[in-house]
């Protein structure tokens, strides 16, 4: 059974910064694409970074230069860090992971950033 397991959510004041963590089990960690995903009141969830089984990382253009996605194979875990937030980066983040055909979700760790 995949679990996919966020933490490190919370309240924090535009421009401070969190580390989201995800830690991942019944799947073999280092063969699955992992990522964050986040979903605002009213939209569409969207991608925010993802990082390949060989370590190639993707973001999205609103989170480039602020946030870092990482991960720790040994530990079967990803994080992303996230610099100078934003009150519009405010949103449940889900971790994501994906082999082949197969995909998993966690159940989302809820950011908020007030201004």
């Amino acid at each position: 059974q995949v679990q996919l397991v966020e933490s490190g959510g919370g309240l924090v004041q535009a421009g401070g910064s969190l580390r989201l963590s995800c830690a991942a089990s019944g799947i073999t960690f280092s063969l699955n694409t992992m990522g964050w995903y986040r979903q605002a009141p009213g939209k569409q969830r969207e991608m925010v970074a993802t990082i390949s089984t060989g370590g190639t990382t993707n973001y999205a253009d609103s989170v480039k230069g602020r946030f870092t996605i990482s991960r720790d194979n040994a530990k079967n875990t990803v994080y992303l860090q996230m610099n100078s937030l934003k009150p519009e980066d405010t949103a449940v983040y889900y971790c994501y992971s994906r082999r082949m055909i197969w995909e998993s979700w966690g159940q989302g760790t809820q950011v908020t950033v007030s201004s």
